[in-house]
């Protein structure tokens, strides 16, 4: 199973926000749309296995988390509304402290990043990292931050995690995570 977590340090916590306007009012959703679309499909397809984490840090009720899952997924496209469209249904449900599905393949909970590490095995991708393609093997998850910084209280939470870098210049985090996909797809192959 490939994991892939990206904190979306303003990125709204209820479904209350437009689709025509997923940058602005739902803060930078549009960036974590991008982000499942890189982790979930391939052309004419999806990766049935991966899952994307959204771990959702905005007003008005922060942290949640949004679980993308490729195998269990149905009636998504890969396109922006499309992705943000169920992320404003998952957000629109109650949701307690376990996952709750609000379509197929997609949940919803209350929690954030500790949580998250607490349970899923994962490294942090960031330019300063070791580099990917050295390395002789790969965790299964890894974790990204939105157009912003770690903060302060995630950089003490991420602390002592393996880091990666796909290489010298700075990435938007889904292209980063289309080049990671790339990555692990040369190696199940023997492409190394």
């Amino acid at each position: 199973m490939r994991r892939f977590a990206v904190v979306g340090h303003r990125a709204a916590t209820a479904g209350d926000f437009s689709l025509n306007d997923l940058p602005g009012s739902a803060g930078r959703m549009d960036i974590l749309c991008r982000c499942a679309a890189a982790s979930l499909f391939l052309s004419h397809g999806l990766r049935r296995d991966a899952e994307c984490y959204l771990v959702l840090c905005g007003e008005p009720a922060p942290p949640k988390t949004v679980l993308f899952r490729g195998g269990e997924v149905r009636s998504l496209s890969p396109d922006e509304r499309s992705v943000g469209g169920m992320i404003k249904s998952a957000l629109a449900i109650p949701c307690g402290a376990l996952f709750r599905e609000s379509a197929p393949g997609i949940y919803v909970r209350r929690g954030g990043l500790e949580r998250l590490l607490a349970e899923v095995s994962i490294a942090v991708l960031e330019e300063d990292g070791s580099d990917v393609r050295a390395a002789p093997s790969l965790p299964e998850g890894f974790l990204l931050s939105d157009h912003e910084n770690f903060s302060p209280e995630e950089c003490a939470l991420i602390e002592g995690l393996p880091r990666f870098s796909l290489g010298p210049r700075s990435l938007h985090a889904d292209h980063a995570i289309a080049v990671l996909q790339n990555e692990l797809d040369r190696r199940e192959c023997g492409w190394t």
